[in-house]
Order: C-alpha cells, then sequence, then structure tokens
C-alpha cells in the first residue's frame, strides 16, 4: 500500500543555531526523520538542493512517495561548500521563492529548511501537509503569502 505523504527526511549537518533549526521543531513534532550520515539518504529520494541543474516539479510527487524528500539542513554560510558534495539521490532545486523566515526574511532563494519542505509539498501536490509544517512556526503563513503569486500554478489558480 502507497503513502498517502512523502517521509520527510533531514540530513542534518549540525552547523546551524539549534534554537534557529526549524529541522528541529519538525522533528520535535513528528514530522521529520533526521539523521547525520550522507549513506542514510535513500538512493532514489528526491533531495532538495539549490545548486541542482533540474527543477523539482509535479511529475516528481510519486518518486517522493515512494522514496521520500529530503532536506540538507546546513548553515547558509557553508552552503556551497557542502551541497555538490552530497552525491546520493535525485537533486532537484526549488523555484525561485522568497524567505519568511526571521533570519532571512525576503531573501530570495534562502529558505529554512521547513520552508524547503512546503515549497517542495506545494509543488508536488500536497498542500495539506506543506501548511501542516509551516504551522508550527508564526512567520509560517507569511511564506504562502510572499510567495503566492509564485506558488499559484501548482495550487491550481
Amino acid at each position: 500500500m502507497q503513502r498517502a505523504y512523502p517521509r520527510l527526511l533531514v540530513y542534518r549537518l549540525e552547523e546551524d543555531d539549534p534554537r534557529k533549526c526549524t529541522s528541529r521543531v519538525l522533528g520535535r513534532h513528528g514530522l521529520v526523520k533526521t539523521f547525520r550520515r550522507q549513506s542514510s539518504i535513500p538512493a532514489r529520494a528526491i533531495v532538495l538542493n539549490p545548486e541542482a541543474a533540474k527543477v523539482l516539479e509535479a511529475g516528481d510527487r510519486q518518486k517522493a512517495l515512494r522514496n521520500g524528500l529530503v532536506v540538507i539542513d546546513s548553515s547558509w554560510k557553508r552552503s556551497q561548500n557542502i551541497f555538490h558534495l552530497v552525491k546520493r539521490g535525485d537533486h532537484r532545486r526549488l523555484p525561485y521563492l522568497l524567505a519568511a523566515n526571521p533570519v532571512n526574511f525576503s531573501v530570495p532563494e534562502r529558505l529554512s529548511s521547513a520552508e524547503a519542505f512546503a515549497a517542495a509539498l506545494v509543488v508536488m501536490g500536497f498542500k495539506e501537509l506543506a501548511e501542516l509544517v509551516l504551522s508550527k512556526f508564526k512567520w509560517g503563513p507569511t511564506f504562502f503569502l510572499l510567495n503566492r503569486d509564485r506558488l499559484s500554478p501548482y495550487l491550481g489558480g
């Protein structure tokens, strides 16, 4: 039996301030599974990577359902040194979006882990799970407002 939503997986590198780490909040709510070894990334999972050549699309939905959706949780200050080193999974980048998190508010493509999950889930047609993910943050609804026009093609309007 196929699951209704993809497994949300976090490859955490422990570089961020733990008090600002959105993947930790999601973990406390039981929404994500976290691991610290690259070898734990499922070989065919969708890995969100801002340096990927291919953009995530609705057609990636089935692959995410079968194999999971992975966020690489690293510091933006070191991200250029990290993303190209991750070899496992099928890498996809998100469409151009603005961050709503307090650290990078309105900065293009500087999404928190929670925002990256939510954006990917919207693109693949899992709007309810995207809303649940961002409901754990008081700034969560702002992400959808800031990116309303950019996300509307995936929401059917």
